[in-house]
Order: C-alpha cells, then sequence, then structure tokens
C-alpha cells in the first residue's frame, strides 16, 4: 500500500518573515498545494513513481528532501481537507470520513502541536479560536457529506475497522 498525506502538501513559507507566519490561515483549503497532489495521484494511477514533499512543520517549510512513493494497488491519502476539493474527490475510489469528537480533536492538536512542533500551549488555543475552529466549520465538517462511508469514534470503532480490512484484504488478493 502507498500513503501519501495531504499535510506535506502545505505550501512552502520559507520566504516569509517568520513573524508573519503566527497570522497565516493553515487551516483553509489555499494553504495546502493541492494541485501537485491531485498530479501525484494521477501519475502513481498511471503506474509512475512520484517524490512527495516533506513538510517542516517547525519552519513552515518543505525540507529539500522528498520521499519517493511507488504505486500500489491501494493509495491511501489522508487529511481533513480532502474532500473540500472537487478535482481531488473525483479521484478517490472510495471516501472515508472518520468523524471524532470536536474535544477530542482539540485534545490531541494541543498534545502533538506541543510535543512535536514547539508550540505553547497558548499559541496552539489562540490558533484554534482563530482559525481551526472556522476552518473545520466551513470546509471539514460540511465535507463529511461527500465520503462513502463515516466512521464515528476513529480508532476505536472496531466494527468499521474490521469492515475496511476485510475490503483491502479483498481488494489486495492472496
Amino acid at each position: 500500500m502507498a500513503v501519501l498525506s495531504h499535510d506535506a502538501y502545505y505550501r512552502d513559507f520559507d520566504d516569509l518573515p517568520p513573524d508573519s507566519l503566527g497570522h497565516r490561515n493553515f487551516d483553509h483549503p489555499d494553504s495546502l498545494e493541492t494541485e501537485l497532489l491531485i498530479r501525484h495521484l494521477r501519475a502513481l494511477k498511471s503506474g509512475a513513481v512520484v517524490e512527495a514533499p516533506i513538510y517542516d512543520f517547525k519552519r513552515h517549510a518543505r525540507a529539500p528532501e522528498t520521499r519517493r512513493v511507488t504505486p500500489r494497488k491501494v493509495v491511501l491519502v489522508d487529511g481533513i481537507l480532502l474532500y473540500a476539493e472537487p478535482e481531488l474527490r473525483k479521484l478517490f475510489d472510495v471516501r472515508i470520513y472518520v468523524d471524532t469528537d470536536a474535544d477530542l480533536r482539540l485534545i490531541r492538536r494541543i498534545r502533538r502541536d506541543i510535543a512535536e512542533r514547539g508550540r505553547t500551549f497558548e499559541s496552539v488555543v489562540t490558533q484554534y479560536e482563530a482559525t481551526v475552529r472556522p476552518m473545520h466549520l466551513e470546509f471539514v465538517e460540511p465535507s463529511k457529506r461527500y465520503a462513502d462511508i463515516i466512521i464515528p469514534e476513529g480508532g476505536e470503532n472496531s466494527v468499521a475497522l474490521d469492515f475496511l480490512m476485510a475490503r483491502l484484504e479483498q481488494i489486495l488478493g492472496p
């Protein structure tokens, strides 16, 4: 299985002054170079290898190196803004939306951003109130209507995960 993360396709803001980055809206679909992800998915579907970007969230810039992704029978693409993009939606054979309660999403974001991205609690909460929550309500939540399957409780939903695993095994074969 090949895996692509929409988060790796954030636009490169390396040329902007660091003090302006705190005011950017990283939760709007325009902050991602979805056109490149679309090209990469089409290339993988046609059997070509792609060089996926690697994004450094501490610097708000892409790393100079890339990650080689080879075509496979199954290409898993993750990201919260995938279904907000009509051209991208067309490329998926199965669209799965993992529905998680807002309080759990916020707790996970706080833990991740502090531990992995060197952020402060205050900066995470400020960003959540200013952009994360409004963009979730404007783009992410409404996009779940495009999902073929909605999984409540995410990874805790063993029934849904069993169905998905059975389908994957069917696609991949013996």
